[in-house]
């Protein structure tokens, strides 16, 4: 039972980040609906994965960041990390494609 130490947390900066970015992807999400577009449902897969990942990491780094167990609190943020990076690379790809017109 011990309790957090003095390790430097990433926790809160993936739970803000992560959170702007969430509504981000509301937002380009929202946006294809209300345009509908043609090239809409790649849009708009790309923006629910990335929600989903960007969600994930907000519950995950929430709780490490609540956690009372040292290596509970490490697992989670490093889970929370790396759904984080999977959420940024999904909204980079999806970006890429829409800039580039291929869909």
């Amino acid at each position: 039972m011990s309790e957090h130490s003095n390790r430097p947390s990433n926790s809160p900066h993936i739970l803000s980040t992560s959170a702007n970015l969430l509504g981000f992807c509301f937002v380009v999400l929202t946006s294809s609906k209300i345009t509908k577009m043609n090239e809409a449902s790649y849009i708009d897969e790309g923006a629910t994965l990335a929600i989903v990942g960007f969600m994930s990491s907000c519950l995950l780094s929430f709780l490490a960041i609540r956690s009372k167990y040292e290596s509970r609190a490490v697992r989670l943020e490093k889970l929370a990390d790396i759904l984080f990076l999977c959420g940024l690379i999904i909204l980079f790809l999806t970006t890429i494609l829409i800039a580039f017109n291929v869909i």
